[in-house]
């Protein structure tokens, strides 16, 4: 006949089992905060050299974005866009099409009027360098119209001037990425 502790063991490896077997088949599903994540590699368009990872997760409410990118020009500002297509095949970044607009705002910056697809910019510090952490709402990792799973992530050569429609006269494409769910 088992001990008490031999007893208490028992159980404590079911419930480890128990709970690695649920862990396993969570897929996505982050058990440690936060809700589902997607990715983007990003990759530089020809003749440039800008690369980097961005996550999104959503976290209640918001979509919580976070950039690492590198190789831009030091000291620089660029901007920062979901596209409609998930397609960066045509070398320059065009197959990725216009900014992700599902509502049909106008072109902006985030605390004002903006397509969903609107990002702050990106601001490279002395080495190249530059990282970003924003909330985002009206997008979600989640299925639906305003997912940005399947979408293209561009950097742009210029400044986003948040003004010109529907582009922010941010120039030319410099990276781009497809973002795809985790």
């Amino acid at each position: 006949m088992p001990t008490q502790s031999k007893k208490n063991g028992m159980k404590l490896l079911a419930v480890l089992a128990g709970t690695a077997a649920l862990v396993a088949g969570c897929g996505s599903l982050d058990l440690w905060g936060g809700g589902p994540k997607a990715v983007v590699k990003l990759e530089p368009t020809k003749g440039n050299t800008v690369s980097g990872t961005v996550t999104f997760q959503d976290e209640g409410e918001v979509t919580v974005m976070v950039a690492k990118v590198e190789g831009l020009k030091p000291g620089t500002e660029h901007g920062f866009h979901l596209h409609e297509k998930g397609d960066c095949s045509s070398g320059d970044g065009l197959s990725a099409g216009g900014h992700f607009n599902p509502t049909n705002q106008s072109h902006g910056s985030l605390h004002k009027e903006h397509h969903a697809g609107d990002l702050p910019p990106l601001k490279a510090d002395a080495s190249g360098r530059a990282q970003l952490r924003v909330e985002l709402e009206g997008v979600s990792v989640l299925p639906g119209t305003t997912s940005v799973v399947g979408r293209g992530l561009i950097v742009h050569a210029n400044a986003d001037d948040f003004t010109t429609q529907p582009t922010g006269n941010s120039g030319g494409r410099i990276a781009c990425g497809v973002v795809v769910r985790k």
